[in-house]
């Protein structure tokens, strides 16, 4: 009996401790370009992209989920679970199918929700293009969620930046995924489109350095899904394949990695970020090789 009882006292504090963990970096930035395959890498020069990739470590094979279109990953990167769990399982206004479980926001739990939940005082942020991205980040869950024009995006978010120092903000670009069903994927319009969204990474980087918090934060730049032809949706490598690209405090400078990275996992590995203990429903695994 006794050893019954010390075997459960072991096994109840390894269930309290499980994502206790030292929180990486005051201010995380995810930037996220909506269509960005990693075929393309090979054809474009993005040197502030690039300068991330030497700075910390990355993946061109975080394998998108199914189907491969935006709401269904978008869901997956913030909820931390596969479609069956989210309930997206496609595009839409609401989730397809019933999600597994719902927090008191109505909604499956994201990052969002855990940052609220175990760091009430800290200050978020989501701007975005597409429409979309509202119904799967959780507003509720968010002090500052607005939609914006894509030429307004990056200066919306340096002028947020600078003056709020948010601890974690999610930038979302809907290209080049437009340009990818209009000109086509692996076009040389596709490849500019690329070079210009670099450029407005720049800038979000330049306002993290002008609010002096450069040195105590961690950039994300990442995807849902590429393409091929003039669209996606299917099975194609050129279509699951998307970049994952961190960098910043505490990130080792480890160049690219070659463990399995999948959709979902981008939002265990914030949440290994900030220290943040992960729900039962989430289903995933952090990248926990990219921390020092």
């Amino acid at each position: 009996m006794k050893r019954l009882f010390f075997l459960f006292a072991v096994a109840l504090a390894a269930v309290s401790c499980s994502g206790e963990q030292e929180r990486k970096a005051e201010h995380i930035f995810l930037v996220g370009f909506d269509g960005w395959g990693s075929y393309c890498m090979d054809s474009v020069e993005m040197p502030f992209t690039r300068e991330l990739m030497e700075q910390g470590c990355f993946t061109f094979k975080k394998r998108a989920v199914l189907p491969s279109v935006s709401a269904p990953n978008w869901a997956s990167m913030f909820m931390g679970a596969t479609t069956e769990l989210t309930g997206w399982t496609n595009n839409g206004d609401a989730a397809p199918l019933a999600p597994a479980y719902v927090n008191e926001n109505g909604v499956f739990p994201t990052i969002f929700s855990l940052i609220r939940e175990q760091l009430p005082e800290a200050k978020t942020a989501c701007i975005y293009e597409w429409g979309g991205i509202r119904p799967l980040v959780d507003e509720k869950a968010i002090d500052y969620c607005v939609q914006s024009r894509p030429e307004d995006i990056a200066a919306k978010s340096a002028e947020y930046i600078k003056s709020e120092k948010p601890d974690f903000m999610a930038i979302i670009y809907d290209d080049p995924d437009h340009v990818g069903h209009s000109k086509g994927h692996d076009t040389p319009e596709y490849f500019a489109r690329m070079g210009e969204l670099d450029a407005c990474l720049g800038e979000i980087i330049e306002a993290i350095k002008e609010a002096e918090i450069y040195d105590d934060s961690i950039i994300i730049v990442t995807s849902d899904h590429g393409g091929i032809g003039h669209g996606h949706g299917g099975q194609s490598m050129m279509e699951m394949e998307t970049p994952f690209i961190i960098a910043g405090k505490n990130i080792k400078c480890g160049g690219e990695f070659s463990e399995v990275m999948l959709q979902q996992d981008t939002a265990h590995t914030l949440a290994e970020a900030f220290g943040l203990a992960v729900p039962q429903m989430w289903s995933g695994n952090s990248m926990s090789q990219v921390f020092e």
